[in-house]
């Protein structure tokens, strides 16, 4: 993702937030998060999902 990024408390909160919205399209989906690197994947795409939209909001 492009951008400065939010500095290091706002990362960590989009890290944390992202992994709930991870979490929570992957259950949409039917998928489950099985150990450190699955719930690391869930996370991370959760983060990406999450930067996306704030910056499409940001940008409207």
């Amino acid at each position: 993702m492009r951008g400065g990024g939010f500095g290091l408390l706002g990362n960590i909160v989009v890290g944390v937030i992202g992994s709930l919205v991870g979490r929570f399209l992957f259950g949409l989906l039917g998928l489950s998060s099985v150990g450190f690197i699955g719930s690391l994947v869930t996370a991370t795409v959760g983060a990406v999902v999450l930067l996306f939209v704030v910056g499409v909001l940001k940008k409207a």
